[in-house]
């Protein structure tokens, strides 16, 4: 079991830093809200796995994924939620300061889209559907048990490591963000962030 579990951690460790959509999402963030902000984005994106986890122990994700119409349903729900995350953005103030390390944002709004965000992309279910199952240490025993521990270790290693992309963006955010101009283009980044993991989300 241990061993398992290990290998399991180092898996997800690597799947964690390799470029995606959620941790371009927290480093976005982070550059622009703060540290802090980046870690309260990354509580809700990790908060979601716990839904994905309970939704695979129970055999819910199955069942979903075998339904073409649900699944695409769930797909563009998703897609026009982070469409409309762009709009709202596109439609805010370029202008950015830094004063107190005071995010744009609450962190309960960002945690809440990180949730959000988690629950609305189909493919963090499929792909506990592809990952988890390999990793079982005994197919004969209770497998609810077993997809809550690995569920569990998924999360906080990916929280840690999010976490440290958090605070390597934040360190660098408030030197960023005096610079002339930094309002616009953050302003896009995010924009380009929101629309590509929608396509990402609706794209097979």
């Amino acid at each position: 079991m241990i061993e398992i579990l290990l290998s399991f951690s180092i898996a997800t460790l690597a799947l964690a830093i390799s470029p995606g959509p959620d941790n371009i999402y927290v480093l976005t963030q982070s550059l622009i809200n703060g540290t802090k902000s980046g870690i309260a984005t990354t509580a809700g994106l990790i908060s979601g796995c716990i839904v994905h986890t309970t939704f695979l122990a129970f055999g819910i994700s199955a069942i979903i994924t075998t339904s073409a119409e649900l699944f695409y349903a769930i797909k563009v729900l998703g897609a026009c939620y982070l469409f409309y995350l762009a709009y709202k953005v596109y439609r805010s103030d370029e202008h950015i300061s830094w004063e107190d390390n005071a995010p744009r944002k609450s962190y309960a709004q960002l945690f809440k889209t990180g949730v959000i965000m988690n629950l609305v992309n189909p493919k963090v279910m499929i792909f506990f559907l592809a990952f988890f199952p390999g990793f079982l240490w005994d197919k004969d025993g209770n497998t609810v048990v077993q997809f809550y521990i690995l569920g569990i270790t998924f999360m906080l290693v990916s929280f840690l490591t999010f976490s440290g992309i958090a605070v390597l963006a934040g360190r660098i955010s408030e030197f960023i963000l005096k610079r002339k101009g930094v309002g616009v283009f953050l302003k896009w980044l995010q924009i380009v962030v929101f629309v590509g993991i929608a396509l990402y989300i609706i794209v097979d």
